[in-house]
């Protein structure tokens, strides 16, 4: 299973490279820093918005279900981006790198979450982190591979269109690989992709989850940890050129490649160690981590950042551990405090907070730099403002966290009637359709 994971993970972890098409675009095109933001912040919108619109159906269709969607959204959104970049029309770049991907990206991350969540039953954080590790080490293959394609072909618009074009192919062949691989478990002798047949502990339904106050504190944890992180990864590579362009060792584009490919690294990292660290010192103590120590590097950034290579270099590092951390660990949070009834359909309400997430912090850096800029500012007088912003954001983040408690009794379902006929139905249709086998549906 973690392999059938991380094919379609690695695929969709392209998106955090997106910086590296960033200057290319803005000069092939002549697009502001803003505008060229764009096909990220609407792939990140629509990630949140399908996997909350689309979790129940992946829930009942089963997990090769959810992965073939995610390979025909994704794949074609690159298609269309390549067909926008050949004829320079840069709507094309938005609609299908941004929607028609973004589409994919939502599906394609939560399909092999709670599949992997009933796997390992009694290490729900080491299985998350599997299932969403490959999502942050996305950018560690396909940064360098970007960058080495756009010296082969060149930077200008069909140089671009060219590379958008290979990765569609490649992709698409690379998330077969999930789609033919995935299974789900059973659960004594029966199959059901929508629900274990024994459910321990307290349940809560999706439709019972989003009433609740914790539901809501957690969706401003993981909105403020995603607004702060993916506000540095997004421009990572312009923001650390930028640092140092007035020193005696400038970065290279080259080298802002590789630092990409770090963070991705970091990223990737954090997302299976600290949730499998998640499992021995609890879900809230972790996200303290993340907010708290976050908020320090982020300071360490605005004070001292540009003094020093490896201090940036390192902040930055441990801020997208974090950030990956909280990813991976907030579906076990969910299993936590709602059980695993419908962890997935509630996983992809939550990711809603991902998709504000994706505007806010691209937002901020990029029209904060931009003011700054026109207002005669360079180098790190670019960020100073934004990074305040997002140290705040993070002390809002760790508030609400504090605020979670157990979900009151009221809400949790009974288990022997957890399952409507109709579910019952859709369980046993998906078991029919994801290969898993002619085991017999679960009793209610």
């Amino acid at each position: 299973m973690p392999p059938a994971a991380l094919s379609v993970h690695l695929s969709i972890g392209q998106a955090y490279a997106w910086s590296v098409f960033k200057p290319p675009l803005e000069s092939a095109l002549d697009l502001s820093g803003t505008q060229s933001a764009l096909p990220f912040q609407l792939g990140i919108v629509m990630l949140g918005l399908s996997a909350a619109f689309g979790g129940t159906y992946v829930e009942r269709n089963g997990p090769r279900w959810a992965m073939s969607v995610a390979l025909v959204c994704f794949s074609s959104g690159f298609l269309l981006a390549a067909l926008g970049a050949a004829t320079r029309q840069y709507w094309l770049i938005v609609l299908g790198y941004g929607f028609v991907g973004g589409i994919g990206l939502g599906i394609g991350y939560i399909s092999p979450v709670s599949t992997l969540i009933k796997w390992f039953p009694d290490r729900p954080g080491m299985a998350t982190g599997i299932a969403i590790m490959g999502f942050g080490g996305g950018a560690l293959i396909a940064s360098p591979w970007s960058a080495r394609m756009l010296d082969a072909f060149g930077d200008d618009s069909s140089g671009i269109a060219l590379a958008f074009l290979v990765h569609g192919l490649t992709y698409a062949v690379f998330m077969a690989l999930g789609v033919l691989l995935v299974r789900v478990p059973r659960t004594e002798g029966a199959v059901v992709p929508g629900a274990p047949a024994r459910l321990d502990g307290p349940q809560v339904s999706a439709r019972q989850a989003v009433r609740t106050p914790q539901f809501w504190c957690l969706w401003v944890v993981l909105c403020m940890n995603v607004t702060a992180g993916i506000g540095i990864l997004e421009k990572a590579a312009p923001m650390i050129t930028d640092f140092f362009a007035d020193t005696s060792t400038p970065v290279s584009a080259s080298a802002a490649a590789g630092f990409v490919a770090l963070l991705s690294a970091a990223n990737m990292a954090g997302r299976i160690g600290w949730s499998s660290a998640s499992d021995l010192v609890g879900r809230k103590n972790v996200y303290r981590l993340y907010l708290g120590a976050g908020a320090l590097m982020y300071l360490l950034i605005a004070r001292f950042g540009d003094e020093s290579k490896p201090l940036f270099v390192v902040c930055a590092l441990v801020i997208l551990s974090f950030y990956g951390g909280g990813f991976a660990t907030v579906p076990a949070y969910l299993k936590d405090l709602f059980g695993t009834y419908q962890v997935g359909a509630i996983h992809g309400r939550l990711l809603t907070a991902w998709s504000l997430a994706g505007v806010l912090g691209p937002l901020i850096v990029n029209w904060v730099a931009d003011r700054q800029e026109e207002a005669g500012k360079h180098g790190p007088g670019l960020y100073g403002a934004s990074l305040t912003i997002m140290i705040g954001l993070l002390v809002v983040g760790f508030v609400a966290n504090e605020l979670i408690r157990p979900v009151s009794a009221r809400h949790h379902v009974s288990a022997p009637k957890e399952l409507s006929d109709d579910e019952a139905a859709d369980s046993a249709d998906a078991a029919d359709s994801s290969g898993a086998g002619d085991a017999e549906p679960a009793a209610k």
